[in-house]
């Protein structure tokens, strides 16, 4: 790979290995090389290719939020203070520091970034919002949005 955001070349046979570990990253190497059409080495070979060129970053097990207790799902908007590079940075290295925020991403908006914030309930989102997001560096606002349910979610 030529440098972090630099496309890596695949072929058809990339793409479906992909597909399948992105939908169970168990799969044993036989079964995934007999869905893709390949013997057992060679897939297990593109596999470590795969993650040695970083379009593999790893594996995780996908854990029911509901059945830990952590079913409330919020997401909050932040604007900035300050959106100077190095006042970006320091949010950024802040907000990595909150376990409760699942996803943070910069906007084009009126406001700066958006976060997914998972919580027990309410109350507790109330906590992580009044004493940890709102504490972050630079933070000026914040506006919060509940999911009511969710639909889909690219985790599962």
């Amino acid at each position: 790979m030529k440098n972090e955001s630099s496309t890596v070349d695949m072929d058809e046979f990339d793409r479906k290995i992909l597909a399948i570990l992105g939908q169970n990253g168990r799969i044993t190497f036989t079964e995934l090389a007999q869905r893709v059409g390949l013997s057992k080495t060679p897939c297990q070979q593109r596999v470590k290719r795969l993650q040695e060129s970083g379009l593999i970053i790893g594996f995780r097990a996908i854990i029911d939020p509901a059945k830990v207790g952590l079913d409330h799902v919020a997401f909050a908007e932040v604007k900035l203070s300050d959106t100077r590079e190095e006042a970006l940075r320091q949010f950024n290295a802040a907000v990595r520091q909150i376990a409760e925020v699942e996803e943070c991403h910069m906007i084009a908006s009126s406001f700066d970034y958006l976060l997914k914030v998972r919580t027990a309930d309410i109350r507790r989102y109330r906590i992580v919002l009044g004493e940890k997001i709102s504490s972050l560096p630079h933070v000026a606002s914040t506006s919060t949005f509940v999911a009511m349910e969710t639909i889909l979610e690219s985790a599962r």
